[in-house]
C-alpha cells in the first residue's frame, strides 16, 4: 500500500507555515532597520571621525569635503588616503558632511536615515 499525505494534512502544514511567517517576518524586519541605524551611528561617531582627525593632525584643519580623505586635494602635508573608500550610509546615500559645522562642533556629519529627508527626528547626527 502506497502512503501519501492527504489534502487536509498538506493544508494544515501550509497554514502553520503561514502563521509562523507572519509572526517572524515583522521581528526580522525591525531588527534589520535597527542594525542599519547602529551601523550608521558607528560610522558617524567613530569610523569617519577617526579619519577626519588624522587629516586634521596632518593638515592643521578639517577637509572641505569627505572626498579629500581619499584623494589629495593638492595640499602639502597630506599623508592619506585616510579611508580606503568613502562608504555610503546603510540606506545607500552619501553621508552629509559640512565644514565648518553649524551645531557647535568643528564639522557636522549625518545620515538622513531611512526616509532620506534631512532635518527630522529620524536623522543620525554627530551633534545629538
Amino acid at each position: 500500500m502506497k502512503k501519501s499525505f492527504t489534502l487536509v494534512e498538506l493544508m494544515l502544514v501550509v497554514i502553520i507555515i503561514g502563521i509562523l511567517t507572519s509572526l517572524l517576518v515583522p521581528r526580522i524586519a525591525g531588527r534589520t532597520e535597527k542594525a542599519k541605524r547602529m551601523a550608521a551611528k558607528a560610522d558617524i561617531e567613530a569610523n569617519i571621525p577617526a579619519a577626519l582627525d588624522l587629516y586634521e593632525m596632518d593638515i592643521g584643519g578639517y577637509p572641505r569635503q569627505l572626498e579629500d580623505l581619499i584623494q589629495n586635494p593638492g595640499i602639502d602635508g597630506w599623508d592619506g588616503p585616510y579611508l580606503k573608500k568613502l562608504s555610503k550610509d546603510p540606506w545607500g546615500r552619501e553621508y552629509d558632511y559640512r565644514f565648518p559645522g553649524e551645531h557647535g562642533f568643528d564639522y557636522d556629519l549625518s545620515s538622513r536615515a531611512k526616509d532620506g529627508t534631512a532635518g527630522n527626528d529620524d536623522d543620525i547626527t554627530n551633534w545629538e
